[in-house]
């Protein structure tokens, strides 16, 4: 669906939502860069670690396929892991704008004159088509823990649509964030500076700018809230007053207190994850993590 389609489906619901991936726009993914900077903000740096330790034990394949691609450090290592000794490599980097794609694209083929780029306009959302590449010579990389992002339900759809368009042998590598303190993740999704607060307002920007929204950001504080029986944190946008959205003719009254959902970030346990995986006709070989059981990555093989 479209934003205008998300919001309003969204704010009819209750809670009222809207889904995270509308949060990165220009102005949003260069915030979301500037958190994973933060000393709270432990993913971006804990998952570059593990892969920096492992990315060399990756089986060398003939396609790079990764969902979500940016062109971070996290994708360089993984470039660099699958070219050793300037292999042949097909990278696929799939994600829902062309200007990112393009951006990779050009920077990738100056980087890694072995690699050819076929970047693919996508959303994993949508059922996904059959991936470029030689079927059972192909690794998938979802990193971030933005499987976190969907909720049980939809996460086991994505799942088995990821499988109904991978082959058999075909290598799936999954970052996910692990369980831990309340305290430390509330840290980490609303941290002192008020990056991540900014980060979460500026929907408001992007509801102004593409479909006319009249929303003043002062209107709503940036809540994050770690829910123990969903072990997930929930990031909220919480009215301090009455406010009324008017969405393409529609008007939504939000009270005093009530919130909008903007995004979910699930942590998960080891065991979890091979449960998910497992029910989605996916076979761990290898989990890893940090010293601290911080993150992990899970190697896995479509059967």
């Amino acid at each position: 669906m479209g934003l205008a389609e998300d919001v309003l489906s969204g704010l009819r619901m209750t809670p009222k939502t809207i889904p995270p991936k509308w949060l990165y726009d220009e102005r949003g993914s260069h915030l979301f860069d500037l958190i994973t900077e933060l000393e709270v903000y432990y993913p971006t740096r804990t998952e570059e670690a593990i892969l920096r330790e492992h990315a060399g034990e990756l089986p060398l394949v003939g396609t790079l396929i990764e969902l979500g691609a940016g062109y971070s450090r996290k994708t360089q290592l993984l470039l660099t892991a699958l070219t050793i000794g300037e292999r042949p490599l097909l990278f696929v980097p799939l994600d829902v704008a062309e200007e990112p794609l393009r951006d990779a694209a050009e920077r990738i083929s100056a980087d890694f004159p072995s690699v050819a780029v076929q970047g693919v306009i996508a959303d994993f959302d949508e059922e996904l088509a059959p991936l470029p590449g030689s079927p059972g010579d192909r690794l998938v990389a979802f990193l971030g823990s933005t499987i976190g992002n969907l909720t049980p339900g939809p996460r086991a759809a994505f799942l088995r649509r990821l499988h109904r368009a991978m082959a058999p042998g075909d290598l799936f590598l999954l970052g996910a964030d692990l369980v831990k303190s309340r305290d430390r993740l509330v840290r980490a999704y609303d941290d002192p500076e008020g990056v991540t607060a900014a980060f979460n307002k500026n929907l408001l920007n992007v509801l102004a700018r593409e479909l006319g929204v009249l929303a003043d950001v002062d209107d709503f504080d940036h809540v994050a809230v770690y829910d123990t029986e969903l072990d997930r944190i929930e990031m909220r946008l919480r009215a301090r007053q009455a406010v009324t959205l008017e969405v393409c003719g529609e008007s939504f009254v939000i009270a005093p207190g009530e919130y909008i959902l903007t995004e979910t970030s699930a942590k998960f346990r080891p065991d979890g994850i091979r449960q998910e995986l497992d029910a989605a006709g996916f076979g761990v070989r290898e989990l890893w993590t940090d010293s601290a059981r911080d993150f992990s990555l899970t190697l896995a093989e479509r059967t």
